[in-house]
């Protein structure tokens, strides 16, 4: 995994961390994943024109399909990801979700994209994986509460595993522009939930209210984290950008200590976050 590939996971990391702290602190429903989707279209459609108008390549009949695809396939993880931060607690739902994204990613990669990572980046993504799962605390967990913060974080875990391979495949094997494929994404995504929206719109007006901050904070922050995802993903195998992408959970975990005051097994955090710098050392070298 070259450097500037890192480079761009890892600043996706940061800013996927901060704006799924705003997330949890809005703990909203579909009417603000709405208001968040019409912000994001809104800020990002000046940049989606300037391609449209300067990109040398054509949009095809397929690569319409592959947006329409991108957007109903995020759409789910926002709203499973958002429902288990209703429901569930950060520090579970959090690293569980970014664990076995990358876990199964990587797994359906080998299977049926054939990459063949090296024994050091398997390693890496091994130790990665046990550090997410390590900070998740999972294996402690017997309550009601903590019982749907597992399967939301399973859950969204899935749908990770599912959109990453799905627009792996947009942007290497297709060659699309990553800001054309995301604010197209969002474009579906903003469109299937309008008339849900509609429908609740009192709970629209009460969200931007109430959370116009966070709403704004991950209009602009999750697409740009994702475009430095499908950037790295245009030339670097997903056995690598899949895994690496999950040190997000080593900002959210410090996050998590310092803002939200989560002291509870800070220690064991501690060491997951440790056991994750390991690993993406060891798939870097690999």
């Amino acid at each position: 995994m070259n450097g500037l590939a890192l480079g761009l996971v890892l600043t996706a990391a940061v800013l996927h961390a901060t704006w799924n702290i705003l997330a949890k602190r809005a703990s909203a429903g579909s009417p603000f994943i709405w208001l968040t989707f019409a912000i994001s279209t809104t800020l990002y459609a000046p940049f989606a024109l300037a391609v449209i108008l300067l990109w040398p390549r054509p949009v095809t009949p397929i690569d319409i399909a592959f947006i329409v695809g991108n957007g109903i396939l995020h759409m789910i993880y926002f709203i499973v990801l958002q429902r288990g931060y209703r429901l569930g607690d950060l520090s579970v739902v959090y690293p569980l979700a970014r664990g076995t994204g990358p876990l199964l990613s990587s797994i359906a990669a080998v299977i049926f994209l054939g990459e063949r990572p090296s024994p050091i980046a398997t390693t890496g993504i091994i130790v990665i994986v046990v550090g997410v799962f390590l900070a998740s605390g999972f294996h402690r967990m017997r309550d009601a509460k903590a019982r749907a913060s597992v399967f939301y974080g399973l859950a969204t875990g899935v749908s990770i595993a599912i959109y990453t391979l799905w627009d792996k495949h947009a942007m290497a094997a297709l060659g699309m522009s990553a800001i054309l494929y995301d604010w197209g994404g969002n474009v579906v995504r903003f469109a299937l939930m309008t008339p849900v929206a509609v429908r609740r719109w009192d709970e629209v007006r009460s969200a931007y209210r109430d959370h116009r901050f966070e709403a704004v904070g991950i209009a602009v922050l999750s697409p740009l984290a994702y475009l430095l995802v499908l950037w790295a993903l245009t030339w670097t195998p997903v056995t690598f950008v899949a895994p690496a992408r999950e040190l997000s959970i080593m900002f959210g975990t410090f996050f998590g200590i310092v803002i939200f005051k989560e002291r509870d097994r800070a220690h064991q955090r501690l060491i997951a976050a440790a056991l994750m710098l390991v690993g993406i050392v060891a798939l870097a070298h690999g």
